[in-house]
């Protein structure tokens, strides 16, 4: 939330002498307003298990997009680590051109790549401690694997707004510094279906202040994600065939 008004800031006087016999008094005045209308959206999205063994509301990409936006910078770099075996964390929502460092700290090697949907490349094998980087430029879902071990995934999602956040475990979700006006409200969960997210994007009118959305529901097929590997084969059978 921000401050309402100005505020006026003087710093000590210094007098300068001009040609003439003039003096002038110079006052410096700063008047800054500091988010004075920034708003504040929250909510909450339930994500309904189709399996009893999946709880929970958490990686779900909420995002408002100005209905007139304007460029996005890239966000910081963002690390994305690959730690027992698996990514950490699984989800990563970034804007465009947002690097994203892949660091092993594994203690073995791993092939990190993507070839479905989004950016497409391939980092090749590198070693314990090692790290590779990404630049992500265009707006969609990349899904990231690993080349040896089949049961490391990840997600990229580029969205082109700078006003986004990802739902923790209990589903709520805050999204601070929202200038008031108009957006469109999307959401994205892995395991809900594109007709789902799709029926689920609406205008919504931002006012300054704090802004508490509908209930979102969201539908989890908690179906296995079967992939190939970089090559657009099947991975081996036999796990004793893999580093």
């Amino acid at each position: 939330m921000g401050f309402h008004g100005s505020r006026r800031i003087e710093f000590p006087i210094k007098r300068y002498g001009l040609r003439g016999g003039f003096s002038v008094l110079i006052v410096v005045a700063i008047s800054t307003v500091l988010w004075s209308q920034d708003a504040v959206v929250e909510g909450t999205v339930t994500v309904l298990h189709h399996s009893t063994s999946e709880t929970g509301n958490g990686d779900v990409v909420v995002s408002l997009t100005p209905l007139h936006p304007g460029g996005v910078s890239p966000g910081r770099l963002v690390r994305l680590a690959q730690k027992n075996k698996k990514f950490i964390p699984h989800v990563v929502a970034v804007t465009p051109g947002t690097e994203i460092e892949f660091p092993n700290q594994d203690l073995f090697f791993h092939n990190v790549f993507s070839i479905h949907q989004g950016k497409t490349f391939d980092l090749g094998l590198y070693e314990s401690g090692a790290e590779r980087k990404v630049k992500f430029t265009e707006p969609g879902i990349s899904y990231i694997f690993c080349n040896i071990h089949p049961e490391m995934s990840a997600v990229v999602v580029v969205v082109r707004t700078r006003y986004f956040t990802l739902t923790g475990q209990e589903g709520n979700f805050q999204i601070d510094r929202v200038p008031p006006g108009r957006y469109k409200l999307e959401v994205w969960y892995e395991q809900a279906s594109e007709a789902e997210l799709a029926a689920q994007e609406q205008e919504v009118e931002v006012v300054s202040g704090a802004n508490t959305l509908a209930k979102i529901t969201l539908h989890s097929s908690d179906a296995p994600q079967e992939h190939l590997n970089k090559h657009g084969e099947p991975y081996y059978a036999d796990k004793a065939k893999r580093q």
